[in-house]
């Protein structure tokens, strides 16, 4: 290389040369190098344990969906129905959940005192309310750090269809090395839900080797001599770029690669086909997922649009719960559906319900955990938890608990004291995990 080459002007030549073909070059096959990387990324899944959430965002009437109150004046129209699991009911309008009940977990108890959505939501994705100067991380970020192999083909923790808000979705103290991959940011239809510029690149494998070895020893040279933490983030970032450039990675995010049939269960709409991408994702090595389903602030006609909403919900975390299923999938996943908060018992006079973080309901499936269980229970006219209530914390012990990560871990913060992963007095959620 000779020494008057800049260093720009280095990395856009191999960029370049590294970048070559197209979404659409199926045909290529991998080299030697990359197909032993395939072969270990695909042997370590074998036994991982992977999480998916279904964020519903602006906090759903969990009080319509999994804890009605038909007897009171509060339970609005919808009617209960019943599950094939006996004892457990939930809303009409989520029937096919209904047929796959022995695999959920609703856990009825859960409390708040965050009614803002920005706090809520900061403390429903870190499990602490917002702290002055404390850059928290999401749980995705807390679980790709610590069950994400370092040098996976796929990123350990992606959101699917985030809201373009500043708040939602971060990797926090953990830095860039965690942070999510977002696919159709603020998406207005499933067409929205490709990765932009990513291009499989295979034509020379010899080239294409070779450049890669010579990227690696340029960069090499850079961060020795410019040590520190972020010439370490940036070149982590750019081994992760190679790495989603390989033909395995590029098609992992082609979901329209899916059988009509499949695509019809999962419902043709944004959510239904971010549910499919996340299903291919965890089955290609990613740790966690998340896919949102905005539109749950509803203080104007609630139950209208919560109908839509069931409905949408309903087929995708369905065909989700038994294509995991079919493939295997299931008892290695752990499906948790929840938002920031409930809704208020008592419906406005415009037919909504406002916010209401005292009690609330979230849902788990698969794992092991979801055997057609229902956990804690709400007064007769859902205002109240009856009995032991949980928070977010313990709900983030719960998960942690299943992966087999200590939750009581303490990471280093930026603001140079240990952090725990959860909150100190968090405890695991009894019975949910065994």
């Amino acid at each position: 290389m000779p020494h008057k080459t800049s260093r720009r002007r280095m990395l856009r030549s191999l960029a370049a040369s590294l970048s070559i073909s197209t979404l659409g070059a199926g045909g290529l096959a991998p080299v030697g190098w990359l197909r032993q990387l395939a072969a270990e990324q695909a042997s370590r899944r074998s036994a991982a344990k992977n999480i998916i959430l279904l964020w519903l965002n602006g906090g759903p009437a969990t009080i319509d969906l999994w804890d009605l109150k038909p007897q009171h004046a509060n339970g609005g129209p919808f009617r209960e129905q019943a599950t094939r699991t006996p004892g457990m009911r939930f809303s009409e309008h989520l029937p096919q959940l209904a047929k796959c009940s022995d695999q959920l977990a609703i856990v009825r108890s859960m409390t708040s005192k965050e009614g803002d959505h920005d706090r809520a939501v900061h403390l429903g994705r870190t499990g602490y309310i917002p702290q002055a100067g404390i850059d928290f991380p999401d749980l995705g970020a807390l679980v790709a750090s610590e069950v994400s192999p370092a040098d996976g083909l796929l990123p350990g923790f992606v959101s699917i269809a985030p809201p373009p808000r500043s708040n939602f979705g971060g990797s926090g103290f953990l830095g860039p090395r965690f942070a999510p991959m977002s696919i159709g940011e603020g998406a207005n239809s499933p067409a929205d839900l490709h990765v932009q510029n990513l291009y499989s690149a295979l034509t020379d494998a010899q080239r294409r080797e070779r450049n890669r070895q010579l990227l690696t020893e340029f960069d090499r040279e850079f961060v020795d001599a410019h040590a520190g933490k972020l010439a370490h983030n940036y070149q982590a970032s750019l081994e992760r770029a190679i790495r989603l450039m390989t033909p395995e990675a590029v098609a992992a995010f082609d979901w329209e690669q899916e059988s009509e049939s499949i695509r019809d269960q999962y419902g043709r709409n944004l959510f239904g086909q971010g549910c499919l991408l996340a299903r291919r994702l965890v089955e290609r090595g990613t740790s966690f997922v998340e896919v949102t389903l905005d539109g749950w602030d509803t203080h104007n006609d609630n139950f209208n649009r919560l109908k839509s909403l069931s409905g949408q919900l309903d087929a995708a975390m369905a065909a989700l719960i038994n294509d995991l299923r079919d493939r295997g999938l299931l008892e290695s996943t752990l499906i948790v559906c929840q938002g920031e908060f409930g809704r208020t018992p008592n419906i406005n006079v415009n037919a909504g319900r406002d916010h209401w973080p005292r009690a609330w309901s979230v849902a788990l499936a698969g794992g092991g955990v979801g055997q057609g269980q229902v956990i804690g229970a709400t007064s007769d006219d859902g205002t109240s938890v009856v009995g032991d209530s949980y928070v977010v914390p313990d709900l983030i012990a719960s998960v942690c608990d299943w992966l087999g990560v200590d939750y009581r871990k303490q990471n280093a913060s930026n603001v140079n004291r240990p952090i725990r992963i959860a909150d100190p007095d968090a405890q695991p959620i009894p019975g949910l995990v065994s």
